[in-house]
């Protein structure tokens, strides 16, 4: 039988898929590959987060099916966090609403509000699901510009112009993953003048909000006037407490989107588990000691591998925030393209990174590094790369011999 399922033809082949099995064979085979490709956290949930999920699953009752939308508890420490964060006012009731992450609750809101054939303006390159989600509820993807700036603007003039039908919706993700790029309010100020005026959907990804080097905190774009018209903003637990196993994420702002996802949810979920909301709220209105020491840790591991990678010879730019490094390939590599270049650098130099191409083709003459390992092992990564970029033509001849001469 012939399996050709409408969405699934719609998805293209997981990019990263195939560097995670060469990874999974290199380590079968004993060798120690430092994993930088994935952006897992790997340090452990706060202890008293822990400590408050120990002991709301210790009460019998918190075992049945919880709430869809979110506890109460947790929807309103949400909204504080918003209030002292941003100094935006959300109602817990109508403007805010507890998912299972930022991914699913984008994945969602897609089957919410797409029909078939709608177009949706998403970035490129950018997170997969941000275009993806789309994709599988029967819409259509046009890419604009990763960057903010007037290029973003022109783009989505370009988009309004030459589009049937006329695009339902512009996806925003700053700080974002996997560039790292940031925005300010006067961007997200034309953004929403512009959706305003032409009665488009902005939805924005903030789930970097916490993790940030600068002196200035990344705003958010519901802090603009007028922006709750138009906007839904999503925002998650995983990075800023270090809870990207929990699956804890949030839904703020249009009241008329928030209702739509809601309903979508109520048919699919009923919600997380209850001892997690719980925790999830002693995270917010608890000490926040720990986000600035997640932050800290973050900082100090984008320098020594920054520093570390300008001493090997890669001039990578110093990520402003995010957990991640947008690095261009190396010169003398870039005619691999990114996914060859990342499996030649982990067969050479046993560090693992995520193909740019993987977050659409406008990445492919970058891999995204992620701060995932302590500083000792990104110190021997940079080791390894910086071996394995000393010798160019002996690497490039081993992958391919024709290769070298690409480059002689």
């Amino acid at each position: 039988m012939q399996n050709d399922f409408y969405r699934i033809k719609r998805l293209p082949p997981y990019v990263f898929a195939e560097v995670n099995a060469m990874k999974a064979r290199a380590r079968a085979a004993g060798e120690d590959i430092i994993d930088l490709g994935m952006g897992n956290p790997d340090q452990p949930t706060p202890q008293h987060i822990v400590e408050k999920l120990c002991e709301a699953a210790s009460n019998p009752r918190a075992h049945r099916y919880s709430m869809s939308r979110g506890i109460p508890g947790l929807r309103k420490a949400m909204t504080n966090y918003y209030a002292r964060r941003f100094n935006v006012d959300l109602d817990p009731e109508s403007e805010m609403v507890v998912t299972l992450g930022s991914k699913e609750g984008l994945a969602n809101l897609a089957q919410a509000i797409t029909s078939p054939g709608d177009i949706v303006l998403a970035p490129n390159p950018s997170y997969p699901i941000h275009a993806f989600g789309f994709i599988i509820a029967g819409g259509s993807v046009r890419h604009v510009p990763a960057k903010p700036g007037p290029e973003f603007m022109e783009a989505l003039e370009r988009g309004v112009r030459h589009s049937v039908p006329k695009p339902v919706a512009v996806l925003l993700n700053f700080p974002s993953n996997p560039t790292a790029y940031v925005a300010d309010l006067d961007f997200y100020g034309q953004v929403v003048d512009f959706c305003r005026h032409h009665g488009i959907w902005i939805l924005s990804d903030l789930a970097y909000s916490e993790i940030y080097f600068n002196d200035t905190p990344p705003p958010s774009v519901l802090q603009v006037p007028g922006a709750k018209d138009v906007c839904i903003e999503f925002t998650s637990l995983s990075k800023t407490y270090s809870m990207p196993g929990w699956r804890i994420g949030f839904a703020a702002g249009n009241r008329h989107l928030i209702s739509a996802l809601t309903r979508i949810k109520s048919y699919l979920d009923y919600g997380a588990f209850t001892p997690i909301q719980v925790a999830a709220t002693a995270a917010l209105n608890g000490p926040q000691d720990c986000v600035a020491e997640i932050r800290a840790l973050y900082k100090a591991r984008r320098d020594v591998m920054i520093d570390g990678l300008a001493q090997a010879g890669w001039d990578v730019p110093s990520p402003p925030a995010t957990m991640f490094a947008w690095a261009p390939l190396p010169k003398a590599y870039a005619h691999l393209g990114s996914l060859e270049f990342s499996k030649l650098l982990m067969r050479e130099a046993q560090v693992a990174v995520a193909p740019g191409v993987g977050f659409g083709e406008h990445g492919d003459q970058h891999v995204r590094i992620a701060l995932v390992e302590n500083k000792h092992r990104i110190r021997q990564a940079v080791r390894n790369i910086k071996a394995f970029m000393a010798e160019p033509l002996e690497a490039l001849s081993a992958a391919d011999p024709e290769s070298k001469s690409k480059v002689e």
